[in-house]
């Protein structure tokens, strides 16, 4: 496994207007490791569905088994098998989009069928092999996740720079990166508070109420705002895997909690080449000529557009903190202001640096705008794709973008 890690303030990118450095106090902090790797205690099984594929699979006790699922959801099923194959979806909503077309025509082209964006008969049957794994799991909300320090953000940069840190504004938020989805997916797969298949008699003290905090007002900093679960409680998820954390595979403490947090492993594929195409909103990468991987991606603006040609990558920024500038982003003069590192960063949990001046591939606080909303010049993934990408590349990777 590939790693870079750029030294404190070493980068000053005015497009996306970041000056990086890998922040040595990461306050994301781990739910309780897993027996076998240092993913947390909500971490899917992967090697026992992968080598164990058959009727015993579902007795993996973090799964399921006990609470079967109240309908099947085949297009979240096809979600969480291709996010964990490297075809990564965007957000896990058991819905067709963009995001899921994408990871779809990635798929198709690496596995030599004919490219229709579609769940179609031949795609269902090459990923017939994962056909045991379920679209949902439950799991347990860790006890530590009670009190993480979850702050409301307010609007004004003022205020953000203020913070220590932009991290999550509540466990719900945390939730939905940690399970690659949405708030809104959440509440959908629990009704009242208890995982779908539960039914009305499920005992009450394996899936508690949460206690909500008062709502915040989003111009007073430190504020927590209000969770619609809790520590403790049962819910169900979407089935993502390959979080796996091998120990001693990443260097940086700091950046494994990152990792465990957003669901993301460390066994990750090395690539040669990425491809970013600005029409097709997609991010691909390769070793050789083989296709391995594919993300949606948001890719520059009227004002800041997207450099094509052939860069370099210079290296990487976990958790970086954000040189906000107005003028270098357009806004005309103004204050400067240095935000904070954090999941809410306006450049995510991390920053890959390229050859471009000024330009960098890097994560959001917002998952649900990729591919529909323009960047200030710069590539624009999810967190977890972020991350997962930071593991693939290094500064042998060329990078190319494409029209």
């Amino acid at each position: 496994m590939r790693h870079l890690f750029i030294a404190a303030s070493v980068l000053a990118l005015a497009a996306c207007n970041i000056s990086a450095s890998d922040e040595n106090e990461d306050q994301t902090t781990q739910a309780e490791p897993a027996s076998d790797n240092l993913a947390d205690s909500m971490a899917s099984n992967d090697d026992r569905y992968l080598n164990e594929i058959g009727d015993d699979a579902a007795s993996d006790p973090t799964q399921s088994s006990d609470i079967p699922d109240s309908e099947e959801r085949p297009i979240m099923q096809a979600q969480v098998v291709l996010d964990r194959i490297g075809f990564g979806p965007g957000v896990i909503d058991g819905k067709m989009g963009m995001s899921t077309e994408n990871a779809l025509t990635g798929f198709q082209q690496a596995n030599g069928l004919e490219v229709t964006g579609k769940l179609d008969e031949q795609t269902r049957k090459a990923l017939a092999d994962w056909e045991k794994i379920p679209a949902t799991r439950v799991v347990r909300i860790p006890d530590d996740w009670a009190d993480q320090g979850y702050t409301d953000i307010p609007e004004d940069t003022a205020e953000k720079a203020k913070l220590d840190r932009l991290g999550y504004k509540s466990l719900d938020e945390r939730l939905a990166e940690r399970f690659h989805t949405t708030i809104e997916t959440l509440e959908m797969l629990n009704p009242g508070g208890k995982p779908a298949g539960s039914g009305p008699d499920a005992d009450a003290t394996s899936s508690p109420s949460p206690t909500p905090t008062p709502s915040a007002d989003k111009a007073t900093p430190g504020m927590t705002k209000s969770s619609k679960f809790a520590a403790g409680q049962m819910i169900r998820v979407p089935n993502i895997g390959a979080d796996k954390i091998k120990p001693g595979a990443i260097e940086s403490e700091d950046w494994q909690r990152t990792l465990a947090s957003l669901g993301v492993g460390s066994e990750q594929p090395e690539v040669d080449r990425i491809v970013v195409s600005k029409a097709g909103k997609t991010l691909k990468a390769y070793q050789g000529e083989k296709l391995v991987a594919l993300f949606t991606v948001s890719s520059g603006s009227s004002e800041f557009p997207l450099p094509l040609g052939d860069w370099d990558i210079l290296g990487e920024a976990y958790n970086p903190t954000y040189s906000y500038d107005p003028e270098v982003l357009g806004q005309g003069e103004g204050k400067e202001y240095q935000l904070p590192p954090g999941p809410n960063g306006p450049v995510g949990v991390v920053w890959i640096d390229l050859s471009k001046e000024h330009y960098g591939i890097h994560g959001t606080p917002d998952p649900e705008t990729i591919g529909r909303a323009q960047s200030s010049g710069c590539v624009r993934l999810t967190n977890w794709d972020a991350a997962r990408l930071a593991q693939m590349v290094s500064q042998s990777t060329k990078v190319e973008f494409v029209a």
